[in-house]
């Protein structure tokens, strides 16, 4: 039987998500463990995070490099032996920092995983962090370094997030070429030790759980001794001066733009509202910004805003690439649409578009156990209920477009606002 394209699919408006499910339980030694049984593949992924993120180092270079190092070398294994075991079993392990937390991870086959974990053990609990390690990557870090200070995209995004939080916040802290100098393996075991720590550790898996897992965890992870609670650092008021700001780049084709300002993160009252006033603007491939400065325009490939939350702040930022010669053209273009957003009232078809690619964005970032242990860190790093993805959707659809006007005009006022511009 043929599709009859004569009758119209009806477009039904999805209100109702279900809960992420997931349970808790803690190690002998009091590491939670958070699990998602989900999936119709025998794999597991097993997360160790901790908050040792940039917001926590003194020095820096400090987190990343301490948490790079982790497995490049430990009690029992080389940086060799541990890719060679590792690479054998078809399994991998990740290591990452961002500005709040670091977090070691390990994808693998149920049946290999008892054969990993020793070596994950060691991973965590005993990296001896090598010199010549510590030397070949540092210099690499370097080059890497070197060769993004030639990018008007790179240096777009590091000045605007220091002028966003200035000297002074741990958000704000800008890599110099001495920095890489400075840096010693001292640093690096001092973090360490204050960090990578038991209380300062939670543990998220996913997949398809085995019924014994943390018994096999407490065999492996329930010896670390270290019980010294971790440092705090409080966190300074964000300071930033509105304004207009051009950095050099002579030769560059394109200029680099930054457009925004420090905000909030996702526990504000304001933040689901906002974000529907973002999508509208520049958080699809539909948004407005996409559809004037590409679309017609032509200025550019891309463009896109988004709302950064993070743990003790969060931010709103214009991002694109025009040619060099668009630049004062796509920068007017730009506020001409913030204008609008804050004097004009979206249309009922272009929000009910809006919040219908929203919605599914949701939907689609619930599933699959990986994807949902995602959402379940972050549930878990902001401490909000299961329920808040269905209050998301909630608020999603009873948001209107005078709510959006008041927003932008609370939020988006040009006097408000930082522009950064890296070109020629």
């Amino acid at each position: 039987m043929g599709i009859n394209r004569n009758i119209q699919l009806k477009i039904k408006t999805i209100d109702k998500l279900n809960h992420l499910n997931s349970t808790v339980t803690r190690l002998d030694n009091g590491i939670p463990c958070y699990q998602i049984d989900a999936g119709t593949q025998d794999l597991i992924k097993l997360e160790f995070v901790f908050k040792a993120g940039l917001f926590y180092q003194s020095k820096k270079l400090t987190a990343s490099v301490t948490n790079k190092m982790l497995s490049l070398g430990t009690k029992s294994f080389s940086a060799f032996k541990i890719a060679e075991k590792v690479d054998v079993h078809g399994a991998y392990i990740d290591t990452s920092v961002d500005k709040d937390s670091a977090t070691v991870a390990i994808y693998c086959l149920n049946k290999h995983l008892t054969k990993l974990l020793p070596v994950l053990q060691e991973v965590i609990y005993e990296p001896v962090f090598p010199e010549k390690e510590f030397s070949i990557l540092l210099n690499k870090t370097k080059q890497e370094f070197y060769i993004n200070l030639e990018k008007v995209k790179f240096l777009a995004s590091v000045n605007f997030n220091h002028l966003i939080y200035g000297d002074r916040h741990p958000y704000g802290l800008m890599t110099e070429k001495e920095d890489f100098d400075k840096i010693q393996l001292s640093d690096l075991k001092k973090f360490y030790q204050e960090y990578y720590q038991s209380d300062n550790c939670k543990i998220i898996a996913s997949g398809k759980i085995p019924k014994n897992l943390i018994s096999i965890l407490n065999e492996y992870f329930n010896n670390n001794t270290n019980s010294k609670e971790p440092k705090t650092i409080p966190s300074p008021n964000e300071e930033y001066i509105p304004g207009k700001h051009k950095i050099e780049k002579p030769g560059s084709l394109q200029s680099a733009m930054r457009i925004g300002k420090p905000l909030f993160n996702r526990l504000h009252p304001d933040y689901k509202k906002f974000s529907v006033l973002n999508t509208v603007l520049g958080g699809y491939f539909g948004s407005r910004l996409m559809s004037n400065i590409r679309e017609e325009k032509g200025y550019t490939y891309g463009i896109g805003s988004s709302l950064l939350s993070l743990q003790h702040s969060g931010f709103f930022s214009i991002v694109t690439e025009v040619g060099a010669k668009y630049t004062d053209a796509a920068i007017e273009e730009i506020y001409k649409e913030l204008k609008k957003l804050r004097t004009e009232k979206i249309s009922e078809s272009e929000l009910k578009l809006v919040k219908n690619y929203m919605t599914g964005q949701i939907i689609r970032g619930l599933d699959g156990p990986f994807a949902l242990s995602e959402k379940l860190r972050m549930l878990i790093q902001y401490d909000l209920p299961k329920t808040y993805f269905q209050n998301f959707v909630e608020e999603i659809n009873h948001t209107n477009s005078q709510d959006l006007i008041d927003i932008a005009n609370q939020h988006l006022s040009p006097s408000s606002l930082i522009e950064l511009v890296v070109g020629s």
